[in-house]
C-alpha cells in the first residue's frame, strides 16, 4: 500500500479528540483507527504490535545487519476540533499553483508557498472540515516505511520503534506513553509542516479556563442588583494585552489565545491557551491572568471570578540540544534526499516535548503539509513520499 493509499485510508476515520472529555483516549474513533493500525502492522509481520488499554499503539520492526541503535517514531492519531466534521479528500492530479475552490466556495489562495507545488499532486479538504494530515501525514509516512522495512529486500537498518499516540491536539498525547516499555534511545515525532522542517524548540504551554458567577435580576429591576457574568467577562478579557494574540505575533513571540467563550447574565466562560518560549516570560503570562482574575475578584466580589490553569508542556530545548547528534542525524537525513533542512521554532507542540522530559529526547520532523487545524489544509502526495524516504535514511544510517 502507498503512502497515498495509506493516508486516504486513515483521514477517514473520524479522530476529533475532544477536550472535555474524561476518558483516554478522549474519543471512541482513536481506538477505531488505532486497531486498524494494529491488524495493518501484524500483517506486515510486526509481532508485537499492540494497543494498549489507553489506546496508544506500539510495535517493534527488529534490526537488520549491524546496527545496534534504537530509535522511535511517532505520531499522533487524534485530528484538531477546529472544523469538527467527517473528512472528505479531494485530489488535484497536477496542482497548477494557482487559487484553488473547494466545494462549498472556500477559497484557498494568498499562500507564499502555493507556486512552489505547482505540478504536484495534492490533496485537500472538500472545504467542511480539516484534512487531517496533522498527524495521519504522520502516521501514513511511519507505516510506510514499516512496510518497505519488513519486506525480505528491506535494506539493513537499526531497530525501528513504533508509537502512535492519542490526544495529542489537547496536551494529554504522552500522559501514558510507556517510555521504558517503548525501548528506543531517541526518538522523532513526525508531526511537522512544509518539508525539511526540524524543531526542537516548542512553547511552554498552559490553558486557562475562566469562569464568571454573576447575579441575575429582571432588567427593570436591576440597578445596583445585576451582575452581568457576560458583560464581567468582556472586561476581564479587555485587560489582556490587545496585541499578544496569535494573529499579531510570530517567530518566538508568545500569545493568550481566546478559543472559546459562552454565556449569560448568570454565568459565562472563556477558554484561553497560554503559550510562551522563553519560561520566564511564560510564567510572567501566567502572573498576568492571575493579577486580573484577584483585580475583578476585588471590584465586584470574591468568588465572581474562578480561574483553572494548567500547564500542558514545556520547551523540549533544554532536553534535545545536549544529543545534537540526533538533530544532525535528521538533518543529513533531509539532505541526502535533496532536501535543505530548515531548522525553526515550533508554535505549537508535540507529544515530543513531553517525552523528552521523560527522558526519550525528541526533536520533530516534518510530514509535507500546510495550513493544520483548519479548512485551507493541504499535503502535496510527493512530500509524503519523499518523508518516507528522509525516515528510511534515518534508520538505515543510524
Amino acid at each position: 500500500m502507498s503512502v497515498k493509499e495509506r493516508f486516504l485510508r486513515y483521514v477517514q476515520v473520524e479522530t476529533t479528540s475532544n477536550e472535555n472529555s474524561e476518558t483516554c483516549p478522549s474519543t471512541p474513533g482513536q481506538l477505531t483507527l488505532g486497531q486498524l493500525l494494529v491488524e495493518e502492522m501484524l500483517a506486515l509481520g510486526i509481532a508485537d504490535a499492540r494497543m494498549d488499554q489507553f489506546g496508544y499503539v506500539y510495535g517493534t520492526i527488529p534490526a537488520k545487519g549491524d546496527h545496534p541503535a534504537r530509535i522511535g517514531l511517532i505520531a499522533h492519531m487524534d485530528t484538531s476540533d477546529g472544523v469538527v466534521g467527517p473528512t472528505h479528500p479531494q485530489i488535484i492530479p497536477n496542482y497548477d499553483g494557482k487559487a484553488i475552490t473547494l466545494r462549498n466556495g472556500v477559497v484557498i489562495d494568498g499562500f507564499d508557498f502555493l507556486p512552489d507545488l505547482a505540478g504536484q499532486e495534492l490533496i485537500v479538504t472538500d472545504g467542511e472540515s480539516v484534512l487531517g494530515a496533522d498527524d495521519k501525514a504522520g502516521v501514513a509516512e511511519i507505516m510506510a516505511l514499516a512496510e518497505l522495512l519488513m519486506k525480505p529486500d528491506a535494506p539493513e537498518h537499526c531497530t525501528v520503534c513504533l508509537a502512535f499516540t492519542p490526544d495529542e491536539e489537547i496536551g494529554r498525547g504522552a500522559d501514558h506513553f510507556d517510555v521504558p516499555g517503548f525501548g528506543a534511545e531517541y526518538g522523532y515525532t513526525v508531526d511537522g509542516g512544509a518539508l525539511g522542517e526540524l524543531e526542537y524548540e516548542n512553547f511552554n504551554a498552559a490553558s486557562c479556563k475562566v469562569i464568571f458567577h454573576g447575579v441575575n435580576i429582571h432588567p427593570g429591576s436591576a440597578k445596583n442588583q445585576m451582575k452581568n457574568a457576560a458583560l464581567v467577562a468582556m472586561e476581564w478579557a479587555s485587560m489582556l494585552p490587545a496585541h499578544e494574540t496569535p494573529a499579531h505575533t510570530e517567530g518566538y513571540e508568545g500569545f493568550y489565545h481566546l478559543c472559546e467563550m459562552s454565556g449569560n447574565e448568570e454565568d459565562a466562560l472563556l477558554y484561553y491557551i497560554i503559550r510562551d518560549h522563553d519560561a520566564a516570560k511564560f510564567a510572567a503570562r501566567k502572573e498576568t491572568v492571575r493579577r486580573i482574575t484577584d483585580y475583578v475578584n476585588q471590584k465586584y466580589g470574591q468568588g465572581t471570578v474562578e480561574l483553572n490553569l494548567r500547564d500542558s508542556y514545556r520547551n523540549m530545548k533544554e532536553m534535545v540540544e545536549p544529543h545534537a547528534h540526533i538533530l544532525e542525524k535528521a538533518r543529513e537525513a533531509f539532505r541526502a534526499n535533496g532536501i535543505t533542512p530548515v531548522t525553526m521554532p515550533i508554535r505549537g507542540g508535540t507529544d515530543g516535548a513531553t517525552l523528552s522530559f521523560m527522558g526519550l529526547p525528541c526533536p520533530n520532523l516534518s510530514t509535507g503539509g500546510y495550513n493544520f487545524h483548519g479548512r485551507k489544509e493541504l499535503i502535496t502526495v510527493e512530500a509524503m513520499e519523499a518523508m518516507v524516504k528522509v525516515l528510511e535514511h534515518l534508520v538505515c544510517n543510524a
